[in-house]
């Protein structure tokens, strides 16, 4: 990780779960990371706790379904910081709702969320990456295995749909890059069961003590242990794309 030190991160939906682990790690191995999040009072909380390591935690409070401030935030990490190196698309979205009885109103914020801000800060950061002369910048999407086959959970249907969407990005942006002779990479990580706050979000149960129970026995992984594979995929050699990580617990029960 050491030619990433003092470079910048930007990680949406970072105040929580995988967001806040990948944020930590990255600030631990000296990089600058931007954390984009609504909730500006947790980005706080984090920066307060990363406070000397040896890099730095740079709250902004973003809703990155709403254009205007996407733009915004880049445009102040221009002046702030020169610009984003590295972009992990982290933050997402679902309802548990089957497609029978969603809503058009859902089914956009899903897609808002899970899919247009995602393209949009790609968007943003590559411009970044290439009006500096970066070519050797990544974008990270953290996707989900239900961009890779449809689940037996019936309420996350149109989810599945918008990590399918996320999938086909990845190998367009692929193509995309080559086509431009650009070393930028592309990467996704898709996991299994991750053990945060997701499933309280999404309503499939119902408080806390009820989403410790199903993550223990779904046999779920950390949010760290996907930290760590973004790590691993940040330092493979340059010629080395790693295309999409399906990352499951070795006794995930489905």
């Amino acid at each position: 990780m050491e030619r990433w030190s003092g470079r910048v991160a930007l990680v949406t939906g970072a105040s929580m779960g995988i967001g806040a682990s990948v944020a930590r790690r990255l600030v631990a191995e000296g990089m600058k990371v931007v954390g984009a999040a609504r909730s500006i009072d947790k980005l706080q909380a984090l920066a307060d706790e990363l406070k000397g390591q040896r890099g730095k935690f740079i709250p902004i409070k973003c809703d990155i379904t709403k254009d205007e401030e996407v733009l915004a935030m880049f445009a102040k990490i221009k002046v702030d910081l020169g610009g984003v190196d590295v972009c992990i698309n982290n933050a997402g979205f679902a309802h548990n709702k089957r497609l029978l009885e969603g809503s058009p109103k859902e089914w956009r914020e899903m897609m808002d969320l899970n899919v247009v801000a995602l393209c949009l800060c790609t968007r943003e950061s590559i411009a970044s990456m290439r009006e500096r002369g970066v070519d050797d910048g990544h974008i990270i999407h953290i996707s989900s295995e239900d961009g890779h086959y449809v689940p037996p959970d019936i309420g996350f249907h149109f989810y599945s749909a918008t990590k399918f969407a996320v999938k086909a990005l990845t190998e367009g942006l692929r193509q995309e890059l080559r086509e431009a002779n650009s070393n930028i990479r592309i990467s996704a990580i898709s996991p299994g069961w991750v053990e945060t706050e997701f499933v309280v979000n999404c309503h499939l149960v119902e408080d806390a003590s009820a989403a410790k129970k199903f993550y223990e026995e779904q046999r779920s992984l950390s949010a760290d242990d996907i930290a760590a594979t973004l790590v691993h995929i940040l330092t493979a050699p340059p010629q080395v794309q790693i295309h999409d990580v399906l990352i499951r617990h070795a006794r995930q029960a489905s």
